[in-house]
């Protein structure tokens, strides 16, 4: 019988419980060590999930030669120390998004993966979706034919998770780097992963988190009370790739609009798709527009959605898969952002 895989957790907020969830469901895997500087988060996390070793330093964490894997589910600003830390120490990681705080730190990690030899893994969830998996089918059958304009909507009515989300030393953005790389990654995925080469962005800064609202504003961070928020509401911009597509990106915290929104369209040669929340396909049949839906939901489905990630992740670290989300690919999404926020600042076009 082989040995279990020993896995811990770098960060004990919100997104942690994902990954936690994910390992405990797995058969051969077992949830070994838990770190976070939040003693409550610590104590919590370990007494749901029967962790006994516990730490407030990743580093004493990272000394347990026996630990195989780890999470990195900290705030932003320390993806890039923890990950970091823990390759050299010789454990596979798998880093929620983004990436890190900015291109240059994404290329420390990628040079500490490729000296160390370990897996990394960016945590661009919605590749494992199955609303994608239906998407991906009709694009690699080439029902799309040649994609050559998207565009990607992630706009939040009131829904600034407040925290460390709104403080940007700890976040290194708002919107965009939280909710925009999520459909960005998305989008550039699904064309095929080309690289970007010119970005034109802005940013705004006008709602703030809007603490006089009333309402409910649903997702919040897990402690990380009495932060200030700086970071921008809205974010815009306008993405090239060397293969010619383009890429149309809004995110918002705050904005006023009725409802919230998120939608995901592609348009190709042969046919376009939106994503609105049920997939639905574009095309011509015999001379006819024609648009096609279908009988199963295509819906995305948070129900297992961070499982299948988790899934993934354990099978390349046993050897039984192919990394889908690499670090090169989170170094792209890094140099995206961080053009957006240079183009924002100076008001002109960043080419990459």
């Amino acid at each position: 019988m082989s040995k279990k895989l020993k896995v811990g957790v770098i960060g004990c907020g919100s997104i942690s419980e994902q990954h936690l969830n994910g390992y405990a469901n797995i058969d051969g895997v077992e949830i070994y060590a838990l770190c976070d500087i939040n003693e409550k988060n610590l104590k919590d996390r370990a007494a749901k999930y029967g962790v006994e070793k516990t730490y407030t330093d990743y580093n004493e964490m990272l000394k347990l030669e026996e630990l195989d894997a780890v999470s990195v589910c900290t705030w932003n600003a320390a993806h890039k120390e923890c990950t970091v830390a823990a390759l050299k120490a010789g454990k596979h990681v798998l880093c929620e998004k983004p990436t890190a705080m900015n291109k240059a730190e994404a290329e420390e990690m990628k040079k500490a993966a490729e000296e160390s030899g370990k897996i990394l893994m960016i945590g661009f969830v919605r590749r494992h979706g199955n609303d994608c998996a239906v998407l991906k089918d009709f694009i690699d059958a080439g029902d799309l034919g040649d994609i050559y304009y998207a565009k990607a909507t992630y706009l939040r009515r009131n829904g600034n998770p407040g925290g460390w989300f709104g403080n940007k030393e700890l976040s290194g953005g708002g919107p965009l780097i939280d909710l925009g790389v999520h459909v960005i990654d998305l989008v550039k995925y699904l064309m095929g992963n080309p690289k970007p080469v010119s970005v034109y962005g802005v940013t705004y800064q006008k709602l703030f988190n809007r603490p006089e609202i009333k309402t409910k504003k649903g997702y919040t961070a897990r402690g990380g009370e009495g932060q200030p928020c700086n970071v921008e509401d809205l974010a815009s911009a306008l993405i090239r790739f060397d293969n010619g597509a383009t890429l149309s990106i809004e995110a918002s915290f705050s904005l006023n609009i009725k409802n919230d929104v998120g939608a995901i369209e592609l348009f190709g040669t042969k046919g376009g798709s939106k994503m609105n929340p049920s997939l639905e396909i574009f095309t011509d049949r015999n001379g006819y527009l024609t648009n096609v839906s279908f009988d199963a939901p295509t819906a995305l489905s948070f129900s297992g959605l961070f499982q299948n990630e988790i899934d993934h992740f354990v099978a390349c670290v046993r050897g039984e898969a192919e990394n889908i989300a690499p670090i090169e690919d989170g170094v792209d999404i890094m140099a995206i952002l961080d053009a957006v926020y240079e183009s924002a600042r100076t008001g002109h076009e960043v080419i990459l």
